[in-house]
């Protein structure tokens, strides 16, 4: 890859990184909007990189067609080979392809080519947000140890996020979920066998890369396309033993329906008020 490219790959890159950050809201698909800042950060300064590289370069082409062309000396001096500074031919020797042993190294090799495929991928095709495909494979989310509950809201249904109800549901001997109608959001996964599904929240501490999820199986008349963010109101699916781990984390629903992937689409946070 020649200097040309280099500095075609930082300037893409940087641009990359503004329209993902800076001129849209594609960087919350793949990272925390915390993270944002420096995202905009880092695309500025590659992008100064990119421009100065090149400003350079050019620089050095205008020195080194005056070091050929440039004033020529009159007298015994134009019969003189200029030996200081210059090659032969009147070139910086710093202008010349590095070469040491027989080894060239003013390229890099061919596969610094695939640089830049992540590049053109944030301004013409960003990969999407993590989804059902990606949280049927993550890991799940350990849900911590509580020792006490505070009670629950009188409000019905009784928004929850998918944490608390696992933790009610495995934790929690009062047994205040039972018979709660509550409500909860997040996106459809599909399970194998058919008659039930996940509604899934995918957390991610820093970036895509850590994604974890929490699942909640649901019991509904029909299943929802997956990817697909709903809205679930119901009741604890009985069996096992509330308040223990063989209460499944289960719900068996009322109401389904469709929403828009919320801004904070990557936290276990409560659903948005309905209506």
């Amino acid at each position: 890859m020649r200097r040309p490219l280099q500095v075609t790959l930082l300037v893409l890159s940087g641009l990359g990184l503004l329209h993902a950050s800076l001129f849209t809201d594609l960087c919350l698909r793949y990272v925390k909007p915390g993270m944002r800042p420096l995202l905009i950060a880092s695309g500025f300064v590659l992008l100064v990189l990119g421009i100065v590289e090149a400003a350079m370069r050019e620089g050095r082409g205008e020195r080194k067609g005056l070091g050929r062309h440039g004033g020529h000396a009159h007298g015994a001096d134009a019969q003189a080979p200029h030996t200081h500074g210059a090659s032969a031919h009147g070139a910086d020797p710093r202008d010349e392809p590095e070469q040491h042993h027989g080894h060239d190294h003013s390229t890099v090799p061919r596969v610094a080519w695939l640089l830049l495929l992540p590049a053109l991928s944030l301004l013409f095709y960003a990969p999407p947000a993590l989804g059902a495909y990606t949280a049927a494979r993550q890991p799940a989310k350990v849900i911590a140890e509580q020792d006490g509950f505070d009670p629950l809201p009188k409000t019905s249904p009784l928004p929850i996020t998918l944490t608390d109800f696992t933790t009610r549901v495995q934790q929690d001997r009062s047994l205040a979920i039972k018979a709660r109608t509550v409500e909860m959001s997040g996106l459809v996964t599909p399970v194998a066998g058919g008659g039930s599904w996940d509604l899934t929240r995918i957390i991610i501490s820093c970036c895509a890369a850590d994604a974890q999820s929490v699942k909640v199986r649901i019991y509904s008349d029909s299943i929802p396309p997956a990817n697909t963010w709903v809205s679930v109101t119901g009741n604890w699916h009985p069996g096992g033993k509330l308040g223990t781990k063989s209460a499944p984390v289960a719900l068996d629903a009322q109401t389904v329906k469709k929403i828009q992937r919320p801004a904070n689409g990557y936290q276990d946070a409560l659903p948005f008020p309905s209506g």
